[in-house]
């Protein structure tokens, strides 16, 4: 298991974040589990999901784990608004091929 180093500006990120290659795409993760730092920014930043409301919500979490995520984020928000940009042109571009059965019913409809 890889973990993340820890610097002066990140505290101690190597305690609750690390990254494993073959573990969640090697993303940045919350160590311990597959959930990623990038779904824990979308919880919070697009969901508006409090950090509370996250540790409810996956009780396997710490208040410590999603806050540690969230400045990770902070730290290395580039390197993560690219990777998940990338995910989202990649999903964009298997819906252009495959285009969604369930959506092509509804517009057939009356």
């Amino acid at each position: 298991m890889s973990t993340l180093p820890t610097s002066a500006n990140n505290g101690s990120f190597a305690a609750h974040i690390e990254s494993t290659p073959g573990t969640a795409g090697g993303k940045p993760r919350i160590a311990g589990s597959r959930i990623r730092v990038q779904d824990v920014v979308v919880w919070h930043e697009r969901m508006g999901l409090s950090a509370d409301e996250i540790v409810s919500r996956y009780p396997q979490l710490s208040l410590a784990d999603v806050y540690a995520a969230l400045a990770y984020y902070h730290d290395h928000r580039v390197e993560i608004d690219a990777d998940m940009a990338h995910g989202k042109a990649l999903a964009d571009e298997v819906l252009k091929t495959f285009p969604s059965k369930v959506t092509a019913n509804r517009s057939a409809s009356p």
